[in-house]
């Protein structure tokens, strides 16, 4: 089945009553009842498929997970209050009975290298940091380090770096390492990771999969292997999304496949013309076919897919001149987020970096000029129309 058709059906049409509602209805209650102890004692037992109480599951929310595991091909599927609190269950998840040592890839958003350094460093486990686009570097660390964990960005934030997921794969496997990759920036319509040999598969639900700047939220996707486990912790923590935000997720995945083609087409067209700018310094995407990762997004994206990111510099721009130029913004919206239909820009240096020291943001690559874009669906005259006049 394809994904435009998955996005559509999957998860909906639970018979709940001898009506079927042809949309997953929004079941609030925190609690539920059955008319037999023996059989409340089974669902509680997990002997019996069934929901008792919703910190362990809840009708909306399971919907939406069904729904995940299809679109990215896997076991099963944790939806969770943020993309933060899925992306610290898979962590945890990996290196529940092994090494509690993550190597990570040296390009990722703010706040992941914050989990990794400010949580889970404190706690005890070890972390570093390697580049995932230097293979051979790459395997000497996980050699040196013995991770329990790998953890990297299908699309790094912000820069869009790609690296080779299945042979990263391959090396998390030598180590006896698990795989979680963050995929919110290419969705399952751009990768799926799971296929490429990714453990377990992150995204931001926030972003383009509900798209609409109205939910926030996170989901986990995993393999066989690592299931159990995570919904065994998820019991415990409680990490669990609300019906109410599942529903929204739900409704907005709808038309995921269809607004995220819009996406990527448009940011094609916006990325060449920046690319063409004399104010514009260099442009960071991932179908230019210098991109120093070219043959790996050939390789692992699906055609004529890039994503919707754009990041760009501005030349001879420090933080004054990125605010003036943002300021001068009249469509595209100025906020911290992606993925929205409508176009947005951020400030990495302030936003999704502001936590990372200015000398690791240099050696990221992250420069005071550089500004991020998330593409959305309006017509693509009008966002290069915006760009221009706030460009002169």
């Amino acid at each position: 089945m394809k994904i435009h058709t998955q996005a559509v059906h999957a998860g909906d049409r639970k018979k709940a009553t001898d009506a079927i509602p042809v949309t997953t209805p929004i079941y609030t209650a925190s609690s539920f009842a059955y008319e037999s102890m023996e059989r409340l004692d089974r669902i509680f037992g997990r002997e019996e498929d069934g929901y008792c109480y919703a910190r362990y599951d809840n009708p909306s929310t399971a919907a939406l997970e069904e729904l995940m595991t299809s679109l990215e091909n896997g076991h099963g599927s944790l939806a969770c209050g943020s993309g933060m609190a899925a992306l610290q269950m898979a962590l945890v998840t990996a290196l529940t009975d092994r090494r509690k040592s993550v190597l990570a890839a040296n390009a990722l958003y703010g706040a992941t290298i914050g989990l990794l350094m400010n949580v889970l460093e404190p706690s005890g486990v070890s972390v570093r940091f390697a580049d995932v686009c230097d293979l051979e570097a790459f395997r000497a660390a996980a050699e040196e380090a013995k991770p329990g964990c790998i953890v990297m960005e299908t699309i790094s934030n912000p820069l869009l770096r790609v690296g080779e997921i299945d042979r990263i794969a391959e090396i998390a496997r030598a180590a006896g390492a698990a795989l979680v990759v963050d995929s919110t920036f290419a969705t399952p319509l751009v990768v799926r990771p799971l296929e490429w040999g990714a453990n377990m598969v992150v995204h931001s639900l926030t972003k383009y999969l509900a798209g609409h700047g109205d939910v926030l939220g996170g989901v986990v996707v995993s393999d066989e292997a690592h299931f159990t486990s995570l919904r065994s912790l998820s019991r415990t923590l409680g990490p669990v999304l609300g019906p109410f935000e599942s529903y929204l997720t739900m409704r907005g995945i709808k038309t995921f496949p269809l607004r995220m083609e819009r996406q990527c087409a448009n940011a094609c067209r916006v990325a060449n013309w920046l690319a063409s700018h004399p104010k514009v310094e260099r442009v960071y995407f991932p179908a230019d076919p210098k991109h120093p990762d070219a043959a790996a997004i050939h390789r692992l994206f699906a055609p004529n897919l890039y994503g919707a990111m754009v990041s760009f510099e501005i030349r001879d721009a420090g933080r004054n001149e990125v605010f003036r130029f943002m300021d001068s913004l009249k469509l595209i919206v100025r906020a911290t987020s992606l993925g929205d239909v409508h176009s947005m820009m951020l400030y990495p240096m302030m936003s999704s970096h502001r936590e990372i020291s200015p000398k690791h943001r240099e050696r990221m690559g992250i420069r005071d000029n550089l500004v991020r874009m998330s593409v959305g669906i309006e017509a693509v005259e009008d966002i290069i129309g915006d760009l221009e006049q706030a460009l002169q």
